[in-house]
């Protein structure tokens, strides 16, 4: 079956690990960081954004943003995400991936700093230049999902592919603890400068007129990793995959990749026809696509689509079951800095014990157990703990069983990263052609995204407490946070179920998998 595969791609799959497999995982991990840092800065200042320009002095609680707004400045990078995810996705399959993966990084810094940037002083000025820039962060971002995993999928070998598709995507969990560690060195040196009394104290002073730059700093920074990678992105050479069978310039990928592997390649003499082999060549939207892929692309997009709406539910509202279980106190008996600095510390913490541990188990054995097995292990252990928490939630939230909470609530974070939020991202990288592949990874991380808006503005509103008397302002009662728990923990089981339609990809060829090197039975065979 493999006989058909080039030599280049052939020397590819069975290279030793190396220094230029380090480099790929830096150069495509620290767009990764940026990602994740500058989707989830932005849950560490909502609260900020409401004490500094929703302050109403006559209220009893401190200034919040209204639930239209809250729920824009949250969501509207998610929504230029998935634009982005699409269009990048079919770009890098057109252009190629390295000429794309360029745009994508200057959109991401240009955007980034913009964002922290805006046009007036007021509430809807700044509201909009965020949210503006916020979303045009979100196609930069966008692009990079599809182009950092296929990159490093086309770069990598097949004995630890796995592993190094994942560590691109644990730098997702870096960014995510670099938000909580900028967030706490700022809110801590403006403290210092700035001190304040708290807004039950005094309303008016509890936000000192300097914490406007708090937000914005952390807001920026988000552009300077991106920066520093910009100028290595644009030495990679594009992948021999693309080069040998997109572009079909099976010379020029023999050449690159010499030059990366540091050995002499030489160019087999049937190469030309197993790349113009025109059995290869169906669209996306063909019946032979449908037929060989169809299964596992929808495999894919609906185990993403299941997991994001539980990942990002929790993890844009991280604050609000903080403030429920009491490790975030009362915004009142707090000063807005204080605030910045408590949610900051929170969602370190949780970082630090269970997201950032969970993606580099899935490093570490992600080529041992395989995808399937992580995948599924993965969301039923979701599936038990958002039980485990939701029924007996009640009990949970007395202040003696807060660290039993804590735990079980982290151990959800750990099987979320150390499972499907990995697996998801790698598989779809795997499974499909290379002329296809960076689009089908696009529309699986888009219906992802999907998943995400459905799950953060779903459970803004949802988890709202069914007395209308405890809800916070502007919001209609909800259905309460245990019921939004038992609601998550029964889409966990459905991805679980989804699982099955997944292929596992350990241990194969790019080509295997995609059937780029097999005989097609149905097909009368070339006389070569």
């Amino acid at each position: 079956m493999a006989e058909q595969q080039l030599g280049v791609l052939k020397a590819l799959d069975v290279a030793k690990t190396q220094l230029y497999h380090f480099t790929a995982i830096v150069i495509a991990g620290m767009g990764f960081f940026t990602d994740a840092y500058d989707l989830f800065c932005v849950s560490l200042v909502t609260k900020l954004l409401g004490r500094l320009y929703y302050f109403n002095p006559l209220s009893e609680k401190p200034g919040s943003l209204p639930p239209h707004v809250a729920a824009a400045v949250n969501g509207v990078a998610l929504c230029g995400t998935l634009a982005g995810q699409l269009f990048f996705g079919w770009l890098g399959d057109k252009l190629g991936r390295k000429k794309v993966y360029g745009i994508t990084l200057i959109m991401m810094i240009v955007c980034s700093v913009a964002s922290g940037l805006s046009f007036g002083n007021k509430a809807k000025g700044v509201m909009t230049t965020l949210c503006f820039f916020r979303f045009w962060l979100g196609f930069g971002i966008g692009g990079d999902y599809p182009l950092s995993a296929t990159i490093m999928s086309e770069y990598a070998n097949k004995k630890t592919r796995g592993a190094f598709i994942a560590a691109v995507f644990a730098m997702q969990g870096v960014g995510i603890l670099a938000g909580g560690f900028v967030a706490l060195a700022v809110s801590s040196i403006f403290d210092k400068k700035f001190p304040a009394p708290t807004y039950a104290v005094n309303r008016a002073l509890s936000t000192p007129p300097q914490a406007d730059y708090i937000w914005r700093i952390i807001v920026m920074f988000g552009a300077l990793p991106a920066a520093l990678t910009y100028y290595w992105r644009m030495k990679m050479p594009e992948t021999a995959r693309y080069t040998a069978l997109v572009a079909k310039n099976i010379k020029q990928a023999t050449q690159d990749m010499s030059k990366v592997l540091q050995v002499e390649l030489e160019m087999e003499e049937r190469a030309e026809d197993i790349v113009k082999d025109p059995r290869l060549n169906y669209g996306l939207f063909s019946k032979e696509f449908a037929k060989r892929h169809g299964l596992p692309l929808l495999g894919c997009t609906s185990t993403w689509f299941l997991l994001d709406i539980a990942f990002y539910s929790q993890n844009l509202f991280q604050k609000n079951i903080f403030s429920a279980i009491g490790w975030i106190p009362k915004a009142a008996t707090m000063n807005a800095i204080h605030e910045v600095f408590r949610i900051g510390r929170a969602q370190t913490l949780i970082a630090l014990c269970s997201t950032v541990p969970g993606y580099w188990f899935t490093v570490a054995f992600i080529d041992i157990m395989g995808r399937f097995a992580i995948q599924l292990m993965g969301f039923f252990m979701m599936t038990v703990f958002m039980f485990a928490i939701a029924f007996p939630y009640d009990h949970w939230i007395k202040p003696d069983n807060r660290i039993g909470f804590v735990v079980m609530y982290s151990l959800t974070f750990f099987f979320a990263n150390f499972g499907p939020n990995a697996t998801t991202f790698i598989v779809p990288a795997e499974i499909f052609p290379a002329r296809l592949r960076s689009t089908c990874h696009g529309i699986s991380a888009a219906t992802g995204k999907a998943g995400a808006i459905v799950g953060a503005f779903g459970f803004l509103y949802a988890a709202q407490p069914q007395d209308k008397t405890k809800t916070d302002a502007g919001y209609p009662p909800g259905i309460g946070v245990k019921n939004s728990l038992i609601m998550l923990g029964v889409i966990n089981f459905v991805g679980m179920l989804f699982t099955f339609l997944v292929p596992e990809p350990k241990g194969k060829s790019l080509e295997e998998l995609s059937g780029e090197t097999e005989d097609n039975p149905n097909s009368k065979p070339n006389n070569k």
